[in-house]
């Protein structure tokens, strides 16, 4: 991972922050598994996927 020791406190910071940090930390974000990315993406606004989307490409 980035900057966090564990996904635990990654995984808190992600909730607490607004949508361009959430944006941020998910595409940066490396060495998750798969299920800790979809664990990321439940907690990211539906209405704000696009965003999410326009970062990933």
């Amino acid at each position: 991972m980035t900057q966090f020791d564990n996904f635990d406190q990654m995984k808190q910071e992600f909730s607490n922050a607004d949508i361009d940090r959430k944006v941020q930390m998910y595409v940066t974000a490396e060495g998750l598994t798969q299920d800790q990315y979809k664990d990321l993406l439940k907690m990211f606004p539906v209405d704000q996927l696009s965003r999410l989307e326009q970062a990933l490409q």
